[in-house]
């Protein structure tokens, strides 16, 4: 059931809606009595929302969705999951899904009498590759190259995004977010739970985070729709402002699911357990130290103060 309609209502299309995180931001802005468009490749007769059929690379029908520029905005979070080796057919995919509909979307705007209201441009904090001991910002330059997985994948998907017709343009660059059926928290929680949950590594690297919750409140921010926190054009990090050491996060972890110890993983044995896993190596050996100055120039205040209080939530 939704709530009373939004005194001034958006419509918000969405391509990548389908995924986790596409879900909870559509159930999330319905329920506050906005207009929620899903782009689909595969529409579900099954979906609460709205869907409308486009292959993520031509203009179409689904066009006329943006009809309505001076109400409408675009959240592009269209791309395929990187919980995969870092080969090169799977780096094209990795570009390919995130390039491809980017540039749809923009074509499909520059053809617009006016701007669009908002575009909002998902990315990650993974364009840094593996800040080590870096204290990263928005401010923060980024890698000359870095890792392709990372940085060559994510700087394609940004700067496809910027001729973009619209009054507000953000870079969303979101850390780990914990919430459930993420696919990358199912994998460690399943390791934590099988008695291997210790350290990645060395067990230093950064892990940059946000609960599910804080995410999607700062995602509203960036589309004008929390009060008194207005985000001007550029990039934002989404990440909460205590990112962890990865022993400290599987600490956590096995006090979470109960596990009294937990096998530690050389970097060798990450390496070689990725190729069983078809996973890449990357993923728990790098790490980043990504806050906001952005949101602390808000004075942003986190509903979940910290990583455990995060773990607690989920179910």
């Amino acid at each position: 059931m939704t709530d009373a309609p939004a005194p001034d209502p958006l419509k918000i299309v969405l391509a990548g809606g389908s995924g986790v995180l596409g879900t909870a931001l559509a159930a999330d802005l319905e329920g506050r009595g906005h207009e929620i468009v899903v782009l689909t490749r595969s529409p579900d007769a099954s979906s609460p929302y709205r869907q409308v059929s486009w292959d993520g690379e031509s203009l179409g029908e689904w066009v006329s969705e943006l009809d309505d520029p001076g109400r409408t905005a675009v959240v592009n979070l269209a791309g395929a999951l990187v919980d995969r080796p870092a080969t090169p057919e799977n780096l094209r995919l990795l570009r390919e899904s995130r390039v491809a509909p980017t540039l749809a979307l923009v074509r499909a705007s520059q053809g617009l009498a006016t701007p669009l209201r908002h575009w909002v441009q998902a990315s990650t904090t993974a364009i840094w590759s593996d800040g080590g001991e870096l204290r990263i910002t928005e401010s923060t330059p980024l890698p000359a190259t870095g890792l392709p997985q990372m940085t060559g994948v994510a700087r394609a998907w940004e700067e496809t995004s910027a001729e973009a017709l619209t009054d507000h343009r953000i870079v969303l660059r979101t850390s780990l977010v914990l919430q459930d059926d993420s696919p990358l928290l199912h994998r460690l929680s399943g390791v934590t739970r099988a008695g291997l949950g210790g350290r990645l590594g060395h067990g230093r690297q950064w892990i940059s985070w946000i609960h599910l919750a804080d995410w999607l409140r700062v995602v509203r921010a960036c589309l004008g729709l929390e009060p008194g926190k207005e985000i001007p054009s550029g990039v934002l990090v989404a990440a909460h402002d205590r990112p962890v050491r990865n022993a400290e996060m599987m600490a956590a972890l096995r006090a979470h699911y109960r596990r009294p110890f937990g096998l530690p993983a050389p970097a060798v044995a990450v390496r070689l357990g990725s190729r069983v896993l078809r996973t890449d190596p990357a993923l728990g050996l790098t790490g980043r130290h990504c806050t906001s100055e952005v949101l602390a120039g808000l004075d942003w205040q986190f509903e979940v103060p910290d990583f455990r209080a995060a773990l607690a939530r989920l179910t």
